[in-house]
């Protein structure tokens, strides 16, 4: 698999969930446990539930083709952790990246009690079977708006959503953006969602971050797919 960044813009994205005998988790299943324990130590907001990983991948003009099947959570982190020993699957998620009507990018800032505690990146989360419909196909649109709404609490309502979709690919990490634009400005955004984190019980964020060019690139915090992706946004101003 290509593991060299590539960006494009596609205007449809048609996900799909299918059955698939994944051997890696039956074949490290001690590594899994202990390492779910040590993942989950102090965090007791962490649940083994099922999430979706990707297949496959397909780019056909102006359409991408994503092929899910299911699997533990556990699992999932455990081969990310073990440095993504199978080299035929990935994780494939949507993403909304979220700016304010000035332009300025909103980062979410992990909180304590997640799995990647520290990090910066925009809110998302992995699909999971609740994304999958009666058809089998997976709605990752929805996907989007969701994880939105858990980690920022705003919704639909509160922002516009680009139709174009703008693939980050380096494999084994697949990111499928929209451009998800608020009313106000960044900071007034900014506010309106640390606001919200302070009423939840148990907030997903600690903080959100705002960013305006390339300078404000974190390489210490930011996943590579995010750096790439604001090296790419900022490059076309």
């Amino acid at each position: 698999m290509n593991r060299e960044i590539e960006i494009r813009r596609v205007s449809r994205v048609e996900a799909c969930c299918r059955p698939y005998d994944w051997a890696w988790p039956k074949q490290n299943r001690g590594f899994i446990e202990e390492n779910w324990k040590r993942r989950t130590a102090g965090k007791p907001q962490m649940f083994n539930g099922r999430v979706l990983l990707l297949q496959d991948v397909v780019f056909e003009q102006d359409l991408c083709r994503n092929t899910y099947f299911e699997v533990d959570y556990a699992d999932f982190v455990a081969w990310i952790d073990k440095g993504y020993p199978n080299p035929v699957i990935a994780n494939g998620f949507a993403m909304g990246a979220l700016r304010g009507s000035d332009g300025a990018y909103i980062c979410a800032v992990m909180g304590s009690g997640t799995t990647n505690a520290g990090r910066v990146y925009f809110a998302a989360g992995t699909p999971d079977p609740s994304d999958v419909r009666p058809d089998g196909t997976v709605d990752l649109a929805a996907s989007l708006t969701r994880e939105l709404e858990e980690e920022t609490g705003l919704q639909e309502g509160d922002y516009h959503v680009d139709d174009e979709w703008i693939i980050v690919q380096r494999w084994p990490t697949i990111a499928l953006l929209r451009m998800v634009t608020l009313p106000v400005t960044a900071e007034e955004g900014a506010a309106r969602i640390r606001a919200n984190i302070a009423r939840q019980h148990e907030p997903e964020l600690q903080d959100v971050r705002i960013i305006r060019s390339a300078d404000d690139i974190d390489p210490e915090r930011m996943p590579l797919f995010l750096q790439s992706f604001f090296d790419w946004v900022f490059d076309q101003r």
